[in-house]
Parts: C-alpha cells; structure tokens; sequence
C-alpha cells in the first residue's frame, strides 16, 4: 500500500503528462517482451504460468499489461482521422488489444484475458459498430444454450432470431404474410423430413444432419420468399450471416470447452447446473455464498465472521474477498462497496467526456472499462453468476501486482485530468 502510494505521488508531480502519448509505443513493445519472456521463464503458481520471481518479489506482468494496451490504444486512436469505418484502421486497433490478449492466455491465465473484452466498451465510443458488443452477447447467450440444453435448442433460438432480423423493418401487412409463410413452410416440411431414413437416428429419435436440415431449410425457403417479396434486401443478407454465425458458435462450443483446462471446464460445468459438486469444483462459490448470506442485513462486525475466520472460503483475502464483506459487513457493507465502485466508474465516465484531448478520453474510457470488467467478474464469482477465474478486486484484494497496477492507472488518469483542467 505504501509503495502504491508513493509510485502514485511520482507520477502526480513528477512524471509530465506529455511522456505517456509520446512513448505510449514503445512502452506497449517492452511490455509485450516482457510478456514473451514470462512465458519462457516465468514461475507457475497455482496453475497460473504468468509470474516473475525475482528473490523475495513477485510480479505480474499480465496486471501491469493493461497500463500499456490502454496508452497504446489512446495513442493510437487520438489521430483526427482514425475511423473504425476504416477496416485499416479498425485491424490496427484489434490488433493492439489481441497481442497481450493472446501472450496472456498463452500463460494460462485466462481471467486476465477476459478483462481486455471491457475496451470494447471504448471501442463503441470511439465510432466502432454495436452489432460487434450485440454479436459478441449473442454468442455468449447461444454458448450458454448449446451447453445447458443442446445444439438442437440453440439452433432452433437461432433460426428465430434470424427470422425476426429479416421481418423486422418489414411493414405490418408484409410481416403477418413472412412470418405465416415461415410457420407454413417448418409445418409442412417436418413431417417430410421426419420420414427420410438417413435423418433418422434409432426409432423416434433425430440425428445431428437431420436438425441441421429440419431448421435449415425452413429458414433458407423463408429467406427466398422474403427476398423475393420485400426490397430490402440488405436485411436478408445480415438475417442470413447472423444465422451463419450462431451456427458456426453453436457447433463449436464443444470444440472450445474441450480445450479449456480441466478446472476451467469444470467450473463452467458447475456454474451452469451441468454439474453440481459443492464438495469439490464448487466448493469455493458454496462456502463463498453461505459466508455473504450469513452476513444478513449489518453484519457479524469487524473480524467476527465464522466462514472467513476459520477459512471455509479459499483465497479469502484476494479472488474471494467480497465474501469477507458480505460476513462481516452484511448487505449494508456490500452496497457500500458497490456504490463506491459505481460511483468511481460514472466519476470517470463523466469526466473523460469532459477532456479536451482525446487521448486523454480514450485513455479515462480505458480505465473506467477496466475497473467495470474487474468489479462485474469478481463479485459476479463469488455469488455464483460467474464462473471462478481468480481476477482481484480493484483496491480491495490483496496482492501487490494488482494495487501498484490500478494505482498506476489511476495516477495517469488523475494526472492527465488535471492539465486538462
């Protein structure tokens, strides 16, 4: 805390604010080497290959990463005529974010990673499509389908939705008419394909090829009809790839749970009912929500919390930290905590609205998306609406890499923010 607090105090009153944007660059080049060098000799602590032991001191380097992804992306974009209409433009700026994204992950150190999905919330504000943060959600919620139901529901969710993009900018009369012809068309050819043996998988049971055609066809026949009746015909084209996009997710969330780590898969599993082991993958997120919920209204008091004292709950004093809040504290105390953090996120949206450069504002953007990606996963793990990715709570948990790196990305901010005063 005390070196935090003096770090914060040089670069407050000693470092100008002209030295970030002038060597925002190279500072993101060291920061990737550094990143490199983790990767080949860095230590592994509990799974994670993304530290640096240097006698006595560790350091993460992934924490101090976003330091330098956020400069290089404010440098970046600052120029008057960057423009994610650009597709240049627009890769350059991916590009930026994908390399730490990809050097982190290859460290095995996955929550970190998924921090760096917050600058896209700076990306829309700086000119990028919504129908990226849209696809991305879309894929989330298509993920999430496929894994607790099956690829059939999911699919079937899919063509739906698909259905409605391309009828939705139609006029009353047309819709009633598609989406009639729609139900028609899946009416008539179920039965159809029902009987056609090689769809079949067993006596009354459909194989993976015939859902495929089942929901396929209907939806390409409908597409036809509703190109050939309504002159907008640029919804069909993005009716037709959002339908290809859910389904490449959709038939791929397998593939990609088969290479998550077996604790990481485990603990999807877990948090979407799949599998249900409080003794085990779920132990955490169980004790962790018996200490919140015991905490009731005000609290046990300070240091009077049976859950966190005689440690039920693991990694109380980092990843779990809220949880000792909640015990200690009650609801009174974990509404403080995110009142406080709302409070700071708005403060700083506010105020990069407000700054004259516009490095100065994709930089605040930076930040403020930063601390919403930490606070959203960590207290959404330990009440059981994440999934465990062991990321800190900003100021709150212990650990050194984690308080000088957001007090760092404070102290910038606060210092560009006043010369912009």
């Amino acid at each position: 805390m005390a070196s935090a607090f003096i770090i914060s105090i040089i670069i407050l009153y000693v470092i100008p604010p002209n030295f970030y944007p002038t060597f925002a660059r190279e500072m993101y080049i060291l920061m990737a080497l550094l990143l490199i060098a983790t990767i080949v000799i860095g230590t592994d602590i509990k799974g994670s290959h993304s530290w640096l032991v240097i006698g006595p001191i560790r350091l993460q380097p992934a924490e101090f990463s976003k330091i330098t992804t956020a400069l290089a992306l404010a440098a970046l974009m600052e120029h008057y005529d960057f423009s994610f209409d650009k597709h240049r433009h627009s890769l350059k700026a991916f590009g930026v974010l994908l390399v730490p994204v990809l050097l982190i992950l290859l460290q095995h150190e996955t929550g970190l990673a998924l921090v760096y999905a917050g600058f896209l919330l700076c990306f829309y504000r700086e000119g990028m499509s919504g129908q990226v943060l849209l696809a991305g959600l879309l894929a989330i919620g298509l993920f999430i389908l496929t894994m607790v139901f099956s690829p059939h529901v999911a699919l079937t969710v899919m063509a739906g939705i698909a259905v409605v993009i391309a009828v939705g900018r139609s006029h009353f009369p047309e819709r009633v008419l598609l989406y009639g012809i729609g139900i028609v068309l899946f009416m008539a050819l179920m039965p159809l394909l029902w009987k056609w043996h090689w769809f079949a998988n067993g006596p009354g049971r459909i194989s993976p090829s015939g859902w495929i055609a089942i929901l396929t066809v209907p939806v390409s026949l409908f597409f036809a009809v509703r190109f050939l009746i309504i002159r907008h015909k640029r919804y069909i084209a993005n009716a037709l790839l959002a339908f290809l996009f859910g389904a490449a997710v959709i038939f791929s969330a397998d593939w990609a749970m088969s290479h998550l780590q077996e604790h990481q898969r485990l603990r999807v599993e877990s948090l979407l009912g799949i599998r249900d082991d409080p003794t085990g993958v779920g132990y955490n997120v169980h004790q962790s929500k018996i200490a919140i919920g015991s905490g009731g209204f005000a609290g046990k008091g300070f240091l009077d919390g049976t859950q966190t004292r005689m440690n039920f709950v693991p990694e109380q004093t980092t990843d779990f930290i809220f949880c000792t809040v909640g015990e200690e504290w009650g609801f009174l105390g974990s509404l403080a905590i995110l009142a406080a953090f709302l409070i700071l996120i708005v403060r700083i949206y506010n105020r990069a609205e407000q700054q004259k450069s516009r490095f100065n504002r994709i930089y605040g953007y930076c930040l403020a998306s930063c601390l919403l990606m930490h606070v959203t996963i960590n207290i959404g793990m330990t009440i059981g609406l994440m999934p465990v990715i062991g990321i800190p709570l900003p100021f709150v948990s212990y650990g050194g890499s984690s308080m000088w790196a957001f007090a760092i990305l404070t102290a910038i901010w606060l210092r560009l923010d006043m010369e912009n005063r």
